[in-house]
């Protein structure tokens, strides 16, 4: 980590070194397709090994990250115990060993191997005789878990539907049904999620924040047809339990399921790292505006001997972090915006959100200061000319200032509430949560067949490599678009800093 820093050091020195002057003839000029497509290339090259926490990829990516940013005159967080990286401790734990057993009525049920995942917390876990409950989406209307679970195997569905946002993802419910007693949590991967990508990326590896409350001793996730086959030998229809669960009075299903279920796990601690960077701001008020994006992906993710083995992120999340690099440049090279900007690129947003959790929790620049956060995600799906979307919309100012930026760029707007269904699924949720602000702009969530051909083929799989196919024009008008959003919501006068 020693010779890591110093080399980061090194690097952001010979940047600042190489920034030229700044000249505002030069300022927002259009940002082009091909200096996206060179970002890119680079972050999803093979060399970058997938950018997984704490690996070597992450070393280089953010080694890249840092020398751009310097490159465009941003500075490293005053302050800071790491200048440029905000530390981010976690602990991944992988499944050795162990299984489940069934009994239904008493009597021995099998399910297939491949229709399981396992995780413990511990070590070694055992547990027997546990008896099971179906819990539908594990809480009420009201977000509170709805069902006695002490002792009990929770049996929970994935997605949130039809609850939408009014509902914690997966993982917080699954973490309030631990609170509330649970000895394990099992989690249906329903459509939300095709259950040979759950197996494939989750495959049994769980990372975690170090100082993150403990979950239920064993976890982990049914294929639904080994959900609708377990609840078939117990008498009842999947299709109907899960819409029964649909209600928000849904107190759960006892079921004639008891469980064994063995774990054994093996720990590894490590540090990985969030980047932060600062643009000061030529009249600073005490309130700022914040990019973020995540520079993580999966990894090294195929099986020993695959033809290729990498799962690269061009497209979730290098276009992202191309444009943020991007949007740095043109604000930094223009005319000084009156708020301080900050730039941050987030790890382990593939994990569950993880790095913008932290970030959230142990804020390096006070939460009430940021008047708004922008996330930039998958963003290399659509055409020139594509509608712009907002997730996180609803707050009329806010609405009234990405409407006036997007028209002004002869953009239209996209308000059909498609992309809603997103909003926890992306880093600017777990700023939302502590109360920021946190919009999601661009036309990536607006085209919906575009975005699900993508989700349903080169997502999260090794196929998702830059290639001239990828369509960056929308790519471009969206970073152009976040420039102007970056000016309006740093202006002292035009904007009031909520």
């Amino acid at each position: 980590m020693i010779k890591f820093r110093a080399a980061i050091a090194a690097v952001a020195l010979v940047a600042v070194a190489a920034v030229p002057a700044a000249h505002a003839k030069d300022a927002d000029a259009p940002i082009t397709e091909a200096a996206l497509a060179a970002h890119m290339k680079v972050l999803a090259g093979d060399a970058f090994e997938g950018r997984a926490p704490g690996t070597d990829g992450e070393d280089r990516t953010i080694a890249y990250i840092v020398g751009e940013w310097a490159k465009a005159g941003l500075e490293a967080v005053p302050g800071s115990t790491t200048p440029w990286l905000q530390p981010v401790p976690f602990v991944e734990s992988k499944a050795v060993g162990g299984g489940a057993k069934f009994k239904v009525h008493g009597r021995d049920f099998a399910l297939e191997d491949d229709g399981i995942i396992l995780t413990g917390r511990d070590a070694t876990v055992s547990l027997s005789d546990v008896p099971a409950i179906f819990v539908g989406y594990g809480v009420d209307g009201a977000g509170k878990v709805n069902a006695d679970v002490t002792g009990k195997l929770a049996i929970m569905l994935f997605d949130n539907a039809p609850f939408g946002d009014k509902l914690p993802r997966y993982r917080e419910r699954r973490q309030l049904l631990a609170d509330a007693g649970a000895s394990a949590v099992l989690v249906i991967a329903t459509d939300a999620v095709p259950w040979a990508q759950l197996r494939e990326n989750a495959g049994g590896t769980v990372v975690r924040l170090a100082n993150a409350k403990p979950g239920a001793p064993v976890t982990g996730f049914l294929s639904l047809e080994a959900a609708d086959a377990l609840l078939k030998k117990a008498g009842q229809d999947g299709g109907a339990v899960r819409e029964a669960a649909k209600s928000p009075d849904y107190k759960g299903l006892a079921l004639p399921v008891t469980a064994d279920l063995a774990t054994q796990s093996a720990f590894r601690p490590f540090a990985s790292n969030n980047v932060v960077a600062k643009l000061p701001g030529a009249k600073p008020d005490g309130k700022a505006v914040l990019f973020l994006g995540h520079w993580d992906h999966l990894g090294i993710c195929g099986k020993d001997g695959e033809a290729d083995r990498i799962c690269n992120g061009a497209v979730d999340n290098a276009s992202g972090i191309a444009v943020l690099i991007e949007v740095a440049r043109r604000l930094a090279s223009g005319e000084r915006p009156d708020r301080d900007i900050y730039f941050m690129a987030t790890t382990a947003e593939e994990k569950g959100l993880l790095g913008a959790h932290y970030f959230a929790d142990h804020p390096v620049v006070p939460l009430s200061d940021i008047t708004v956060a922008l996330n930039v995600d998958t963003i290399a799906i659509s055409p020139r000319g594509t509608p712009v979307a907002t997730i996180g919309r609803g707050k009329p100012d806010y609405d009234a200032v990405v409407r006036a930026a997007a028209t002004k760029l002869g953009r239209k707007l996209d308000e059909d509430g498609e992309a809603d269904a997103f909003i926890q699924r992306q880093d600017g949720w777990a700023l939302g949560a502590k109360g920021v602000t946190s919009l999601m702009v661009g036309g990536s969530f607006s085209d919906m067949p575009l975005l699900q051909a993508f989700l349903s083929s080169d997502y999260h799989g090794p196929n998702d490599n830059f290639s001239d196919k990828i369509p960056l024009g929308g790519a471009a008008e969206d970073a152009d678009l976040h420039v102007a959003l970056g000016r309006a919501f740093a202006d002292v006068k035009a904007w009031p800093g909520k």
